[in-house]
């Protein structure tokens, strides 16, 4: 899955060369400072990678993100369980697609899953909760699995009632400081994503279904053998139903391959191998037999159309560079890509980095942007997807076809970009 790649990533790593370039914490060098990425860390964290152009930078985080995802498969070596369960548990996870796809995506997945895994495979640890509660602030979500982690695990060893306390602290306390940061900074405790990228329950939990059939992982958790395995692998399965229903709450996602579910496949992949310890027999080669079957076809399936993204993508830049590079400001709903082509002002069609357009009514892509708001934003082109809501609304606007003419279109896959360039006035 090395090809596979999503149109946010550059959008953060457009954040982190800024930062490095002295531009500050914004998407639009001289535009206002906004809060978009959610994981607010991330930026930071792709500082030491953030020098050159932004393919340049993604491999670099792609690079980064396989060697995370390598330590946290390494770190189940940890856990102790008989030899052939060991190498069914490693090739569950280099089946994975979701796990292989986000390991290559340049994303802040890996980041996520080795805070995660390190957190369950050191669950004795009295650090461990906090580098739980950690994980939270890359990935928002995470935060009910992170406090659940941290006081199940002081439960399970029976600690007392002050240190029960102080576990909830430590794995509460990093998501409550980039909330307050984000309130202090930008005016709101949530990420803009949440008010950009509006869902509901229904969206949860056909997303949640999808993904966790995607990531095998019900098969690996139908054991009867839970009741009997240690209590930290039972903490580790009950916290994954609480961030079970953590996503279903909040919606779900909107990319593909079960991102939300990612940073959770190495702890589930520990709770198989300790129903491994109780009971190593032939339900156990079953269930492993099925997930490995499953995903497999998942992989060869599903997985075909992610393993060209970044070179489709790489390709529509090298493309559309001639036709956008003189335009001043551009408006666009897929601005990760389009901020791969040129340093200017960007409008987010989206929302995710403008706090106006995030308010307006509609999804991420439907969003009720009329054409005297790109106009009052001195928009010299319009970049739009012919599979988005937005594009129908825009291309029937008759200001927005008095305005503007569509000077090109880009193809990708069935579908394309139109290219809208504002027209000439004359006397």
């Amino acid at each position: 899955m090395w090809g596979f790649t999503v149109d946010d990533a550059l959008i953060s790593i457009r954040y982190a060369r800024h930062l490095v370039s002295g531009a500050g914490y914004r998407f639009d060098a001289g535009g206002p400072s906004t809060d978009g990425v959610t994981p607010l860390p991330w930026p930071f964290l792709l500082a030491p990678f953030a020098s050159g152009g932004a393919f340049d930078v993604l491999v670099r985080v792609k690079v980064f993100g396989v060697a995370l995802h390598a330590a946290s498969a390494a770190l189940l070596g940890r856990v102790e369980g008989p030899s052939g369960a060991r190498v069914a548990a490693g090739v569950l996870l280099g089946v994975c697609l979701p796990f292989a796809a986000y390991g290559a995506s340049g994303m802040e997945t890996p980041v996520a899953t080795l805070l995660c895994t390190i957190a369950v495979v050191f669950s004795e640890k009295r650090w461990a909760p906090l580098v739980a509660g950690l994980a939270a602030t890359i990935r928002p979500e995470l935060a009910p699995w992170s406090v659940t982690i941290a006081c199940g695990f002081a439960l399970a060893r029976r600690a007392p009632p002050r240190d029960v306390v102080i576990a909830f602290a430590l794995g509460a306390a990093p998501f409550a400081t980039c909330a307050i940061i984000r309130r202090v900074v930008f005016g709101r405790f949530a990420p803009l994503a949440l008010m950009a990228k509006p869902s509901d329950v229904s969206h949860g939990l056909v997303y949640a279904g999808a993904a966790l059939l995607a990531c095998g992982l019900p098969l690996l958790l139908a054991t009867t053998t839970l009741r009997r395995v240690p209590a930290p692998a039972k903490v580790v399965a009950i916290a994954f139903g609480v961030h079970v229903l953590a996503v279903i709450a909040a919606g779900g996602d909107s990319m593909a391959y079960a991102r939300l579910f990612v940073p959770l496949v190495p702890s589930l992949v520990y709770v198989h191998l300790h129903s491994a310890n109780i009971a190593c027999g032939p339900f156990f080669w079953l269930r492993s037999a099925c997930a490995f079957g499953f995903a497999a076809w998942i992989f060869i399936g599903p997985g075909r159309d992610g393993r060209h993204v970044m070179r489709d993508r790489a390709d529509l830049v090298s493309r559309a560079q001639p036709v956008i590079g003189d335009a001043k400001h551009i408006a666009a709903v897929d601005i990760g890509w389009i901020s791969a082509c040129t340093e200017s002002d960007i409008v987010d069609l989206a929302g995710l980095t403008d706090p106006e357009i995030a308010a307006l009514h509609g999804g991420h892509t439907s969003k009720r942007v009329d054409a005297s708001m790109l106009l009052d934003r001195k928009v010299d082109l319009v970049v739009l997807y012919s599979g988005h809501e937005i594009s129908w609304q825009l291309t029937r606007d008759r200001l927005f076809v008095d305005r503007y003419e569509l000077a090109t279109t880009l193809p990708l896959g069935r579908a394309s970009y139109g290219v809208f360039r504002l027209r000439r006035q004359t006397d």
